[in-house]
């Protein structure tokens, strides 16, 4: 099991969703937690971090050592906007 740590940026951007869509991401981030690797997840070109995909929105986080450390919620058209 990994440890998680939210940055505040992540959950400010999770608070503006619709609360069923919050709903799922928040469960998708629970079940990431216990296997990392488990679910449709890629790790992103020139970066050293992972995307996780729930349905039309992606979850940005890096992993290192026991912890997960999300770091961005939004939309697929959004999200790799820098």
């Amino acid at each position: 099991m990994y440890n998680l740590d939210w940055k505040e940026n992540a959950i400010k951007q999770l608070e503006k969703l619709d609360p069923s869509i919050s709903r799922r991401i928040f469960k998708a981030v629970e079940d990431l937690a216990l296997d990392p690797f488990s679910k449709d997840i890629k790790k992103l070109k020139g970066l050293s971090d992972f995307r996780l995909r729930v349905g039309d929105y992606r979850i940005i986080f890096s992993i290192s050592q026991n912890t997960i450390t999300i770091l961005k919620i939004g939309h697929r058209s959004h999200i790799y906007q820098r």
